[in-house]
């Protein structure tokens, strides 16, 4: 079984994949659009990519692929705490503190914020496809009085010295990630680490319609099916033009979930199931 994932080695999504896929062959990707259709076009049996983060909120990069561009059922989803790291080349270690440039995902750096406001203020911030591009960017140009922020994994994987560790603006910092497969195996559900199933679902609202979001939110509030999370997305047509994507906290079955989507088509709502999956949470400390 292969599984494919963002890369390069050493990012967060393969410390993911190290935990739910333990000696599964495994493949970076340069972005996700790429890992995406690595499952897509099954190259690989599995692709594992970044969600949503405690606290910068959702990957717009991945909802807007999966939801636009790719057909690609969610099989599974785990979460992992994530810690950021301000590491640089040995050559600089002694001069750490004379950083010119810091180089990350804008993710990264947004959750490091305060860190970087009060000791790099005057540093240029530098955006990377990932925290393990960044680290190797600083591996392969020591030259440059340049930092990455990444994790452990990656300090290791590309030789360089972690000089302040959890730099992270607040302690619960996880992320989700998905797991995207056309070939349904049971594989996943005997993993440790299981804590629910949930059912996503992309919700389109017919046009001009007052009280549309209220009736939507009531064919699940009187099944009292629950929402873990409701958010929006520009449907890219025009200003207020949008849809929804929405969590339920249980897993798809024969009566309750259907019955609900066929009260929102006959609202005349689009409805789409991205996914009805287990869901783990993983301690990696």
């Amino acid at each position: 079984m292969k599984v494919g994932y963002l890369g390069p080695k050493a990012t967060f999504t393969e410390v993911a994949v190290n935990q739910l896929f333990p000696g599964f062959l495994i493949q970076p990707y340069r972005t996700i659009p790429e890992c995406i259709d690595a499952a897509v076009d099954q190259e690989v049996d599995f692709a594992v990519v970044p969600l949503e983060n405690a606290l910068e909120g959702s990957v717009n990069m991945t909802l807007d692929y999966l939801t636009r561009d790719a057909d690609v059922p969610i099989v599974a989803e785990i979460t992992v705490p994530i810690k950021q790291h301000f590491m640089v080349h040995p050559e600089n270690e002694k001069n750490w503190r004379n950083i010119e440039k810091v180089y990350s995902h804008p993710h990264a750096i947004a959750q490091c914020h305060k860190f970087l406001h009060r000791d790099f203020k005057e540093a240029l911030i530098e955006n990377t496809n990932s925290t393990a591009a960044a680290a190797l960017f600083v591996k392969n140009y020591p030259e440059v009085k340049a930092a990455a922020i990444a994790n452990e994994l990656a300090s290791k994987e590309y030789g360089l010295t972690i000089v302040k560790s959890d730099i992270h603006d607040y302690d619960f910092n996880h992320t989700r990630f998905i797991v995207l497969s056309k070939k349904m195996d049971d594989i996943i559900s005997k993993k440790d680490g299981f804590i629910s199933f949930k059912t996503t679902i992309m919700v389109t609202l017919p046009s001009d319609q007052a009280g549309a979001l209220h009736q939507v939110l009531s064919a699940f509030a009187w099944r009292k099916i629950n929402l873990s999370k409701i958010e929006s997305r520009p449907m890219k047509t025009g200003i207020g033009n949008y849809f929804f994507i929405i969590d339920l906290d249980q897993k798809m079955d024969q009566t309750l979930i259907p019955n609900a989507i066929l009260e929102l088509e006959a609202l005349g709502c689009g409805v789409k199931v991205l996914g009805s999956y287990p869901s783990f949470l993983i301690d990696i400390e």
